[in-house]
């Protein structure tokens, strides 16, 4: 049985995809990847034992943030409207014999629909979170491997590699 490797998170950044010069990797200071929750459809029946949760080949609607620290005017540029959006991590993956440094990338399309300054403090640097919506789009890769794949509109969803909406899309003629 091969051994899994250990992965620490070293560096993050947020940037949007379409456009140079918009790295936040100087003033992020927490990244908040958008968590991978499978929808369900209860099914109880009255003759039954139990209740059972299928689980669809469906995801609820992601909600990625980040923080900064200090106020991001660039932000407010195109707040509220659909763009895409790079989450980038450095790891340093950690396994017998050594390890090296890999990229892990999330790229998402989505609107930042709230900015929510911290409790301030001139001795401190205030914070700001930046929360999306609207997300259509999510793809997860960690070292040139795709983890995940999601597009509403593709009608996409794969993980690992296996597309989980195929035979959906299929029996629809799509």
């Amino acid at each position: 049985m091969a051994q899994s490797s250990l992965y620490l998170l070293t560096a993050v950044d947020v940037r949007r995809a379409t456009q140079s010069n918009t790295s936040r990797a100087m003033t992020i200071s927490k990244l908040t990847m958008p968590g991978l929750k499978f929808a369900t459809a209860e099914h109880n029946p009255g003759g039954g034992v139990m209740a059972v949760n299928f689980a669809l080949p469906r995801i609820e609607a992601p909600e990625p943030a980040f923080s900064a620290k200090g106020i991001d005017t660039e932000i407010f540029t195109g707040m509220g409207e659909t763009e895409r959006w790079v989450f980038a991590g450095a790891y340093t993956r950690r396994e017998p014999g050594g390890g090296s440094v890999v990229a892990a990338r999330a790229v998402i399309e989505g609107a930042i629909t709230s900015w929510e300054p911290d409790e301030s403090d001139p001795a401190e640097f205030q914070g700001c979170t930046h929360t999306f919506a609207n997300v259509t789009h999510y793809e997860l890769t960690l070292d040139g491997t795709e983890l995940f794949y999601v597009d509403a509109f593709e009608r996409v969803l794969r993980v690992g590699g296996n597309d989980l909406y195929a035979g959906q899309r299929r029996a629809l003629g799509a």
